[in-house]
């Protein structure tokens, strides 16, 4: 089986679930269902797309996304809610949702959905994983090597980042070895631009 071709669908409503794996299905996808999106995170599917309710108790499309990303999960997202309205459909696709889909579907509304957003479903996995890779990377750093890596990034020397932080000169450049290794930069452009991939 393709991985990349697999629906993973998160619903609250259990019929809800089984209806859109239902269409998936018929849509010639693999599908699998989770009631929440901590279930997702925590199963960490690494390809397919994400059919997300959009779902005020979770904090919708946004906070779905945002707990994704937290958790390493790089999916795109295709929105779904009966009767959307235009605002809930501009703050999904604002949010990153690769597109939002009135519910009920057919089969036929699902697969022509999924061909027209595959381009854009690539390329948002593609980021997606360039996002996760850098906040992994971030967050292995100690808190002044975090430090010294967000006064880099704001263009500051070492004389000036050790006079932000009251700490020598030498100080900071063992620190800031210690950051560029951890982070695999061969030099300080690098290291600022997995520091600014780090913010979505």
């Amino acid at each position: 089986m393709d991985a990349s071709r697999t629906l993973h669908i998160v619903d609250p409503d259990a019929r809800q679930r089984a209806e859109l794996a239902r269409l998936a299905l018929a849509a010639g996808r693999h599908a699998e269902v989770y009631g929440t999106v901590g279930e997702v995170a925590d199963f960490r599917p690494e390809a397919g797309i994400a059919v997300v309710r959009d779902h005020a108790p979770w904090g919708g499309i946004r906070a779905a996304m945002a707990h994704f990303t937290d958790r390493y999960v790089g999916l795109p997202v295709l929105a779904v809610a009966p009767w959307p309205d235009t605002a809930q459909v501009v703050a999904a696709i604002r949010a990153g949702a690769i597109d939002f889909l009135p519910l009920p579907l057919t089969a036929a509304v699902l697969r022509a959905a999924l061909v027209r957003v595959q381009p854009d479903a690539e390329a948002h996995a593609a980021a997606q994983r360039r996002l996760i890779d850098a906040r992994r990377r971030v967050r292995a750093l100690t808190r002044r090597e975090r430090e010294v890596l967000e006064w880099l990034t704001r263009g500051s020397s070492n004389k000036a980042i050790a006079r932000m932080l009251k700490i020598s000169p030498r100080t900071v450049e063992i620190h800031r070895a210690n950051m560029m290794a951890k982070l695999g930069a061969r030099h300080p452009a690098e290291a600022v631009r997995i520091c600014l991939e780090t913010q979505p």
